[in-house]
């Protein structure tokens, strides 16, 4: 029998998603089940012998969870729907979430949500990802909530700063964000914690353990 725990990975098409599932699928812990919102897209998945699932974030999501250890959303409408995906979405999947019992919930969230109204043309998304957190928060789900710098697709070196609240802004690789998520996922590991990481020269493994 395997111990594998399923992972759904919401917005596994996306950039960083499809880094995520890669290192699921190659870790010996879990096991990816990419949430997908349309037939084409479950095909690629299925091809390399990945689990996938057709869901939208808008719909229905209570029989999306079935046999779900664990989630990481990373879903995102790339500024096309923030009330509806970014934050009722992320909403609905937390309540899904609730309802199946699901071990944690890992929410890759952005650095600038405490302060919407510094982000300027963001600010819609700051305020849609924030109001998306604190319901995660008040779910009474085990959680971590990840937010990086701005997102780049240079290679990962493995290595991040991280602290509830950075001073500086920064950037962070979509490599190395995607490995953050995997590593917390843990269930002792910045358990119910939110914090912020960009690149910096502290080992992944040992930045999310430490406090």
């Amino acid at each position: 029998m395997s111990k594998e725990k399923n992972v759904l990975v919401a917005g596994a098409n996306g950039t960083t998603g499809r880094i995520i599932i890669d290192l699921l699928k190659k870790s010996e812990t879990y096991s990816p089940i990419a949430m997908v919102r349309n037939q084409d897209q479950k095909d690629n998945f299925e091809k390399q012998n990945i689990a996938s699932i057709v869901a939208d974030l808008k719909d229905d999501l209570s029989l999306v969870l079935k046999n779900v250890n664990k989630v990481i959303f990373a879903a995102g409408s790339k500024g096309k729907d923030v009330i509806g995906v970014d934050q009722e979405g992320a909403k609905r999947l937390t309540d899904a979430a609730k309802q199946a019992g699901v071990e944690k919930f890992v929410m890759l969230s952005s650095m600038g949500t405490e302060n919407p109204s510094k982000s300027g043309d963001l600010e819609d998304f700051m305020i849609a990802k924030k109001n998306a957190d604190d319901y995660l928060c008040a779910s009474g789900l085990d959680y971590s909530i990840v937010r990086p710098g701005q997102l780049t697709d240079t290679e990962g070196t493995g290595k991040i700063e991280l602290k509830e609240r950075l001073e500086t802004q920064g950037s962070i690789s979509r490599a190395d964000v995607a490995q953050t998520l995997v590593k917390v996922l843990e269930d002792d590991v910045k358990q119910n914690q939110v914090f912020e990481i960009i690149a910096g020269e502290v080992p992944i493994e040992e930045a999310v353990r430490t406090s």
